[in-house]
Order: structure tokens, then C-alpha cells, then sequence
């Protein structure tokens, strides 16, 4: 009777402990995503100059003139 009761006991502690684990993991990738998300939207302007650059380059090097 104490093993069956001893087992409960641990088989209770390791959901506890992997439910703790895995609220952690979630709440990070949550956090991750956030931030993903922040900086593709403050790295979207610089990216439109790059590329508005770039193909201003590629058109000076191909000859044709720029319009004023």
C-alpha cells in the first residue's frame, strides 16, 4: 500500500515538473515570436532603403539615367 501510494506521489511531482517545463519552453517561444516579430517591423524600412539602393545602383551602372 505505501509502494502504490509512493508512486502516485512521484508520478504526480514528474507532471508537476514537466508542466512547469513546458509552461517555460512556451512562454519563451511566446517571447521569441515577439520579438521576431518587432524586429522584422523595425528592420522593414531599412530593408526598403537597401533595396531602393541597390536597384538605383544597378541602374546607374546599366547607363540609364535617373529621373529627377
Amino acid at each position: 500500500m505505501l509502494l502504490l501510494i509512493v508512486w502516485i506521489a512521484v508520478a504526480v511531482l514528474t507532471l508537476a515538473i514537466l508542466g512547469g517545463i513546458a509552461y517555460g519552453v512556451v512562454g519563451a517561444a511566446n517571447r521569441l515570436r515577439k520579438e521576431v516579430t518587432g524586429a522584422a517591423a523595425e528592420w522593414q524600412p531599412v530593408l526598403a532603403d537597401v533595396q531602393a539602393s541597390r536597384a538605383a545602383a544597378e541602374r546607374s551602372r546599366s547607363g540609364v539615367s535617373q529621373p529627377d
